[in-house]
Parts: structure tokens; C-alpha cells; sequence
């Protein structure tokens, strides 16, 4: 069953054509790795699927819906209540501890929850830090704060954006192992990266190049 289909998306900013002919779709339960050098138009298609950006041409189907030309109310709401976005730049609130953090996200979606919050920041492994604030943490304890901010309310999909980009070995081995059990859980994630180890994690790779998709084979 798809959760997502990409119809011959196009993107340009004035003259220049930033995505071309995207075609993908991606199943429920699948880890899609999308991978390309700087410039190939990840980024920009990261932000099509969250709707941060609006496509200029092409359809996006997410669970058979057209939501390419919601309007910022729908692409809020849209966001708040399908998808779970992890950054490379984590985005924490410095002042906040690692559950008051959680518990912010909730709060934007619906209403606060303690033990919903205990309970996933448990999942990715930091229940000795709920207390802590983010510069107490270190790189890969700030990111699985982040992938535990991402599942507090539960999305249809992941979409995450490098990362491991900012972490050493060590942290990225843990974050590689975490997505894989998000994955055998049900999770559908889609990642955005420059690491082929994490790429060959997934169940397919998409490669992007100069805004297209450069092996149909991929698809």
C-alpha cells in the first residue's frame, strides 16, 4: 500500500530547475534512502514532502490525497499530524529538559502527556536524561532527543535530513541501529543522506543528480 506517490514533480526557482520529472512512490513499512551529491536537490525535495515548499508542477498523493496545493493552515496541520521530521541541526530548545522538549511537540499537536513522553524518550534509549537539557547532552544523545521528538505523536512517516551528519562513529552506528528498529516496528522513514552506509540500510536508494533521478532502475 503507498503512502506516497510523486507525479512527475517539477521544482524551479526563476530560471532554474531545481527538481525535474521526480517520479517515486513509497510503500507503508518501507525505509527509503534518497542520496546525491550537494546540489542534486535533496533538500529541496525534503521540503516538498514535508509541504515546507510547494512543488511548480506535478502531483503529490500522500494515502491517495492531492496535497501539493494545500494552504498554510492544511501544510501545518498536515505536518503536525503525518509526519515526524529529524534535522541534522537539531533544532532543540536550549532551556528546555529532554522531556519538557517532547512534551513541547506534543503540546503543538494535541494536548501534553508525561507518560506518552517518558515512554518514547525509553524508546530511543534516554530515560536517565529526561531531566537534562540539550547542552548536556551529548551529539548522538541530542539526535535519538530529536527522533524522539519526531514519534511523541505518532506520524504516518519519518522524513529525515542527514542525520547522522553531525556525529562521530560510534553515535552514528547507534542512530543506524535505532532507525532499523523504528523500521521493524512499522515505521516508514524516508532519510536523506550523504552516508552509504546509512543508504544501504534501507530497502531501496533513490540517487538524485542535477535535480533528476538518475537510476530508473531505483524506482
Amino acid at each position: 500500500m503507498s503512502v506516497i506517490e510523486l507525479k512527475n514533480i517539477e521544482k524551479r526557482f526563476g530560471d532554474v530547475s531545481a527538481l525535474e520529472g521526480i517520479n517515486i512512490t513509497v510503500n507503508k513499512n518501507e525505509w527509503v534512502s534518497i542520496m546525491g551529491p550537494s546540489g542534486s536537490g535533496k533538500t529541496t525535495l525534503l521540503n516538498i514532502l514535508s509541504l515546507m515548499d510547494n512543488p511548480t508542477g506535478g502531483e503529490y498523493l500522500f494515502s491517495g490525497e492531492d496535497v501539493s496545493g494545500f494552504d498554510e493552515s492544511k501544510q501545518l496541520l498536515f505536518r503536525r499530524e503525518k509526519i515526524g521530521l529529524i534535522f541534522q541541526q537539531f533544532h532543540l530548545i536550549p532551556y528546555l529538559t529532554a522531556l519538557e522538549n517532547v512534551m513541547l511537540a506534543q503540546y503543538y499537536h494535541s494536548s501534553t502527556d508525561e507518560e506518552d513522553a517518558r515512554a518514547v524518550l525509553a524508546k530511543v534509549g534516554l530515560s536517565h536524561r529526561l531531566t537534562h537539557r540539550p547542552s548536556q547532552l551529548s551529539g548522538g544523545e541530542q539526535q535519538r532527543l530529536c527522533i524522539a521528538r519526531a514519534l511523541i505523536n505518532d506520524p504516518e512517516i519519518l522524513l529525515a535530513d542527514e542525520p547522522t551528519g553531525n556525529l562521530d562513529e560510534n553515535n552514528e552506528r547507534v542512530i543506524f541501529e535505532l532507525f532499523a528498529k523504528l523500521k521493524q516496528e512499522g515505521k516508514t522513514i524516508i532519510s536523506i543522506t550523504h552516508n552509504p552506509e546509512l543508504g544501504e540500510l534501507g530497502d531501496r536508494t533513490i540517487h538524485l543528480h542535477h535535480g533528476k533521478i538518475e537510476h530508473k532502475g531505483d524506482l
